[in-house]
């Protein structure tokens, strides 16, 4: 975190240090995908990008800025990269970062009056480094779980959740039971809920006399999708407002159902004195009907929450 002694700035700027212009199409937690890579693939995957600006009539709410650490004037803030809406991609220039979690972390640095530096980071690496104060906080579609409150606190802005997607012609339905996966390939992002939550019940099926799934991981998600589609992979557990937003742009797929919801949140350094301002800041949204024109811009308006709380328990369904 950024302390100089000089008065916060008035007016928000943000700072992209990008580790790469090369766009993936599937954000490690939180978006859907595309079938295209590389440069050619951000274009024409993100042709429909919806690009409504509901940030800059923002001002700044004094209320919310006193609830900082006295200096602060800019943060540094980690996204992770490569994704089709409504997670974390570029537009077609190749340098302008868009995408819903963006647009809600301008939007609290526009409430709080400070200046935001975005860097680039693989999803599995962000919460690791904000201990060493390398990033002041994380915005990349972040479950808020029991497991990751003992060493990060939250403030949650939106609910989103696992869910299931395979190819059309897949005789899968509603997976209510992991034990609907035994003897399947199951195909997820690298360092998230969703492997965590596939290699801790795989025991479901050996329990029951059945071999067990196994879990594909992948670190650059555009895998998964060729995987699912070329028929090395049969179903994809990602994020719930990602998978529906994949179905809609790829054709081939289906979504299956919802599996679990969670609350998502900025995520900190297990006892950080920003939780107090990011909560202000995004309940000030909500009440000012900015945080339901975010919303509206990426489709996800099933996903919001009546207020943000920090480091509220696991939902458990």
């Amino acid at each position: 975190m950024r302390t100089p002694t000089h008065a916060r700035y008035k007016h928000f700027a943000h700072f992209f240090a990008l580790t790469s212009a090369t766009a993936l199409l599937l954000t490690a937690c939180g978006s859907g995908a595309s079938s295209g890579t590389g440069a050619q693939g951000v274009a024409a995957a993100n042709d429909k990008i919806p690009t409504t600006d509901v940030i800059s009539a923002i001002r700044e709410d004094n209320a919310a800025a006193r609830l900082l650490p006295s200096g602060t004037t800019g943060l540094t803030v980690a996204v992770t990269v490569g994704g089709t809406p409504p997670g974390t991609a570029y537009l077609p220039d190749g340098k302008t970062l868009t995408g819903q979690d963006v647009d809600f972390t301008k939007a609290v640095a526009k409430v709080l009056g400070i200046r935001l530096k975005i860097e680039q980071a693989g999803f599995e690496a962000i919460l690791p480094a904000l201990d060493s104060g390398k990033y002041d906080f994380g915005a990349a579609n972040f479950g808020v779980t029991d497991e990751r409150r003992k060493t990060i606190d939250f403030v949650t802005y939106i609910n989103d959740g696992q869910g299931f997607a395979t190819r059309a012609d897949s005789k899968l339905s509603k997976i209510t039971d992991l034990r609907q996966l035994c003897g399947l390939n199951v195909a997820t992002a690298a360092g998230t809920t969703f492997e965590a939550t596939l290699e801790e019940n795989k025991k479901v099926c050996t329990d029951a006399g059945e071999k067990a799934y196994t879990v594909q991981t992948y670190g650059e998600q555009s895998a998964i999708w060729s995987s699912v589609q070329q028929g090395r992979s049969d179903v994809v557990m990602s994020t719930i407002n990602g998978l529906r937003y994949a179905v809609t742009h790829q054709q081939g797929l289906k979504f299956l159902n919802e599996y679990h919801r969670l609350d998502v949140g900025f995520a900190f350094k297990k006892g950080t004195e920003l939780a107090p301002a990011f909560q202000s800041a995004v309940n000030k949204l909500i009440a000012d009907g900015t945080y339901t024109k975010i919303l509206k811009k990426w489709g996800t308006t099933a996903s919001a929450i009546p207020k943000s709380q920090i480091s509220l328990p696991e939902l458990k369904n």
